[in-house]
């Protein structure tokens, strides 16, 4: 069983495409500065990977998928202060997803899985506020894998785990296994680590990257990223993705 991209389908093969038990993969990423070494869709890149694995993992268990364009802006306002991010309203993100939501029922699909790569707080919340409206008779299942909470996140990586993971070697192996031609790898090699934590930034209250100590909009080590890594990752995060989706199917 194999997986398809709805962008890459006419009209009439969605059409005849079978909906009934068709989960549809939503990969949420946002355009932001990630350093000065990788590149502002790198969230997007992460979720699209995220979402073709999990898609690719959901087949392989039996589950059809299809997986939709991705959403590339969000809430961004930690960013704000670098030359390129775009951000929009928390508001207009959350009604985004509703609407894709609503697409998606009408054309006869009963899941949307979200997978999302942007970890903003603010955003995190625009996709709560989303599924609650989503799932208030909009369409029959929404999953929403978490990273940033038990027990995803205990499956990801140390530097991950630590908070200090924004353009880092967590992101930055992603990258450099999707896009390797996207990475300014000899940037990466000249930049020393950045250990400060935004998940504890977050947590004392601040609100952006230079007051969390990420002068050039990275935190963790960018020069310890690796291909290898960001494919187990990937295959990882393709498992998020699966068993999130299977536990959400089993129960009901």
């Amino acid at each position: 069983m194999t997986t398809v991209h709805l962008g890459e389908m006419t009209f009439e093969e969605f059409s005849n495409t079978e909906k009934r038990g068709l989960v549809a993969v939503l990969p949420v990423g946002a355009t932001e500065a990630h350093g000065p070494h990788l590149p502002l869709e790198t969230d997007v890149i992460i979720a699209q990977a995220m979402a073709r694995a999990g898609a690719a993992q959901l087949a392989a268990a039996g589950v059809k998928a299809v997986i939709l364009p991705p959403i590339a802006y969000s809430v961004a306002t930690y960013a704000d202060g670098f030359a390129g991010t775009i951000s929009i309203g928390a508001e207009t993100a959350a009604a985004m997803l509703v609407d894709i939501a609503s697409g998606v029922a009408r054309h006869g699909v009963g899941t949307l899985v979200i997978a999302n790569a942007h970890l903003e707080p603010n955003h995190i919340g625009s996709i709560y506020a989303a599924i609650e409206r989503i799932t208030d008779g909009t369409i029959a299942r929404c999953v929403f894998p978490d990273v940033t909470r038990k027990p995803w996140a205990l499956r990801l990586t140390d530097e991950f785990k630590s908070g200090a993971c924004h353009a880092g070697q967590y992101e930055g192996s992603i990258v450099l296994a999707e896009r390797p031609d996207l990475v300014r790898q000899d940037i990466a090699e000249q930049l020393p680590d950045n250990p400060a934590s935004l998940s504890v930034a977050i947590r004392s209250g601040l609100e952006t990257f230079e007051a969390a100590g990420g002068p050039r909009a990275y935190f963790g080590s960018p020069k310890g990223a690796t291909a290898e890594e960001g494919r187990a990752t990937i295959e990882t995060l393709g498992g998020i993705v699966r068993d999130a989706t299977l536990e959400a199917l089993e129960r009901d």
